[in-house]
């Protein structure tokens, strides 16, 4: 093939690469921005974007009408008259209630009106109307009469004239959603008598009455919202003599229950005065403040009604995701240094004697696909081991001239087995066919071992009921940030992990880079399977329903290149988890076996899930809530409990560098390690998802490497040319 016919072919495939790489986060990605547009909406319906909570005190009242100032609780300052002050009749009460709907006490208030055959006013806000539509809903059913009490409920005075009409626009979009109706009544939050009128407030009434509405105040103040006593209620809530009168009480904004308590005495005890309980155009004889609402007004108004539904069933969902969270994280993170420890006594303790020592010669695969960049480096450290080992290059159809370096070394006790190109597992697969001993160790084509590391992987095969042991898979590359995420990824989230399911006897993963098995133990299952992408994942569960045990070498030391940019990364994580799903399904049978296969599907199955499969998918929640918290609040607690968990996380990732013996220097990444992993195995895994459920099929992705990696006390590698190279003797 001629260098220009190669170049043409590599940048095909790096514009293919191009072209699918929008599409591959596409779905998750609109999927988050979904989610995020959830919460915004929540934040906005729940007054936690433009509250304001600002109160003006009052002020003088020169400009006020002295008609207003001395006339009656409802004022009609509609374009085309003077103002007016209306008041109501003898032996009529309008009863109002602010500041709802309440999910709690509006029903109960409503229960009573309906008890007594009452009726009376809701000045609702829109951001409680949007949360409940349906008990606006039920309201207008049951005869009552609706009027805005804005959207946000902040002081009016305070405020522009555009944000005054953006206040009722919103309240009247979540009337037309829940009710399908437009009010022309309106009560100013923080208003009382119209007698209370100031010059700051009078000019809010005017610009209100230029709009079409009417402005109802109140004469009557029960102040139920002071919680003084039912009598006191009752008290406060009864006019004089005959008089007629507008009522102010409150069915939202804390505990209503003397309210409600309240009106179970009132309405019968005015009634039985010859009161009617009406509402207030019907009271003023004038005509129904509800206007219905059709076309494309009454459909914006549904819209966004179900949005906000959808928003705060999201929302409430994501808070028991969040708790679920928060459970999973301390009990995960509690059993890993329970476990770990016990894992710790348990190996000071025997000191990794199984049984007889373990002397006799392994055969170490390496399975190599166009590793010419590593296959020098891994094959020179095997050299160095101070165990008899002879080594099994397979050469899985390389082409950049990966078998003939091998040859050209010239090393004793190593050959090079070629096959066209077929995968790993049969490449695996192959070296086991041309195996010389029982005992097997396979590593990847990037990986290096230390002189011991063979040695210690292979001892615990002194205890006959051994059939494969995983070894200690360190991150060589950890200079770079991206590096040093990994290395505290590897060994915290892996190899603390390794020993927590080491004592509990359900080891899910034999890593590729450094494992070890028995031949026999192999045969049994069948050997490597490329039924699935994690062969390694899917050996290890076919081993442990065989009834064999696999335990963990923690100082059987490998040092493998790990990705060096994030796409890298994905691909990799993107391959394991999709992998380790299929291995979960391919496995799904042993959750209903007995013995050995059954423990391991009752508990190594659901650990696996929850801790590889689910756990991950939902981690990014703890982000997303403090960006959530820091925007709407409560911002302190939110903080505090986001550093809870990033606490507990650095004294795991702490004692899992103790137990490995590494520099507690790289846990300073720990912090943007975590967010950014959560994030990354978000997508990673909800694309795994997506692709599970849609049947698709996941190809063998080859990492680049740069071939930098190299343990302590391999022997060095040259870089020499093959004509200078000689064997080593």
């Amino acid at each position: 093939m001629t260098t220009s016919v190669r170049r043409a072919r590599r940048q095909r495939q790096r514009t293919a690469v191009r072209r699918r790489l929008p599409m591959r986060y596409l779905l998750p990605s609109l999927f988050l921005v979904a989610l995020l547009a959830m919460l915004m909406l929540r934040g906005y319906v729940h007054s936690e974007i433009l509250a304001d909570h600002r109160v003006r005190p009052p002020t003088s009242s020169d400009n006020v009408p002295g008609n207003i100032l001395k006339g009656g609780p409802v004022v009609d300052a509609r374009a085309g008259g003077a103002p007016k002050a209306l008041s109501v009749p003898d032996k009529k009460l309008v009863l109002t209630f602010d500041d709802g709907p309440d999910p709690v006490w509006t029903p109960q208030v409503l229960d009573k009106l309906k008890e007594y055959d009452a009726h009376a006013v809701f000045f609702v806000t829109g951001t409680m109307t949007s949360r409940h539509p349906e008990l606006v809903e039920r309201m207008v059913a049951e005869g009552h009469e609706i009027g805005l009490h804005t959207f946000n409920h902040p002081d009016l005075s305070f405020q522009s004239e555009s944000r005054i009409d953006w206040e009722l626009t919103q309240n009247q979009l979540a009337l037309a959603g829940a009710a399908g109706i437009r009010s022309s009544l309106f009560r100013p939050p923080y208003s009382s008598f119209s007698a209370a009128q100031d010059d700051n407030s009078w000019p809010i009434t005017e610009y209100v009455g230029s709009q079409g509405y009417i402005t109802a105040f109140n004469d009557t103040d029960s102040e139920d919202w002071k919680r003084p006593g039912v009598d006191a209620i009752i008290e406060r809530a009864t006019p004089k003599g005959t008089k007629g009168a507008v009522v102010l009480m409150h069915d939202s904004g804390g505990d209503r229950s003397q309210t409600v308590a309240a009106l179970d005495r009132f309405l019968p005890q005015m009634q039985k005065r010859g009161y009617d309980f009406t509402n207030l155009t019907e009271a003023l004889g004038a005509p129904s403040a509800h206007t219905e609402v059709t076309g494309p007004e009454l459909w914006k108004g549904k819209a966004w009604v179900g949005a906000v539904a959808v928003s705060e069933r999201t929302t409430s969902a994501l808070t028991i995701g969040l708790a679920v969270i928060g459970v999973l994280v301390f009990v995960r993170f509690g059993m890993m240094l329970l476990l770990s420890f016990g894992h710790a006594r348990k190996v000071r303790r025997r000191r990794f004697r199984w049984g007889p020592a373990v002397t006799e010669p392994v055969t170490v695969l390496v399975p190599a696909y166009n590793e010419k960049e590593c296959i020098e480096n891994t094959v020179r450290s095997l050299m160095a081991s101070d165990h008899p080992i002879e080594v099994l290059v397979i050469d899985d159809g390389s082409s950049d001239g990966t078998a003939d370096l091998v040859d050209d070394m010239w090393l004793p006790n190593v050959r090079v087995v070629r096959q066209a190109n077929a995968g790993k597992p049969e490449a695996l697969n192959n070296g086991i066919r041309n195996a010389r001993h029982d005992i097997i160790v396979m590593m990847d084509g990037d990986t290096v071992f230390e002189p011991s590391t063979v040695r210690e992987l292979v001892q615990p095969f002194g205890d006959p009921e051994v059939g494969a042991v995983a070894g200690n898979a360190k991150v060589g590359n950890r200079e770079s940030l991206i590096g040093a995420w990994q290395h505290i990824e590897y060994v915290m989230g892996f190899n603390l992990d390794r020993r927590m399911y080491d004592m509990l006897r359900c080891m899910p993963t034999i890593p590729g880079a450094v494992g070890a098995f028995r031949r026999e133990a192999l045969r049994r299952v069948g050997g490597m399977s490329d039924d699935t992408l994690a062969e390694d994942t899917d050996i290890t569960m076919a081993l442990h329903r065989d009834g064999w045990k696999v335990v963990y070498a923690e100082r059987a030391r490998a040092w493998t290149e790990a990705p060096e940019s994030v796409q890298q990364l994905w691909s990799q994580r993107y391959r394991w988890s999709y992998g380790t799903m299929q291995a979960i399904w391919k496995h799904r049978g042993a959750v209903i076996e007995k013995g050995p296969s059954g423990r391991f599907g009752r508990v190594g199955l659901p650990l696996v899930s929850l801790f590889m499969v689910l756990f991950p998918l939902l981690a990014p929640l703890i982000d997303v809530f403090l960006l959530y918290g820091l925007v709407f609040g409560p911002t302190q607690k939110t903080v505090v409990a986001w550093l809870g968990v990033l606490a507990v996380q650095a004294a795991c990732a702490a004692y899992a560098f103790r137990l490995d013996k590494e520099r507690m220097v790289h846990l300073i990444a720990l912090p943007l390690q975590q967010i950014l992993y959560r994030q990354l195995m978000y997508v990673v895994l909800l694309q795994s998802w997506i692709t599970a459920l849609t049947g698709g099929r996941l190809r063998w992705q080859k990492l680049r490497r740069t071939g930098a990696v190299e343990a302590p006390g391999s022997i060095p590698s040259p870089r020499q040319s093959s004509e200078d190279r000689r064997p080593v003797a």
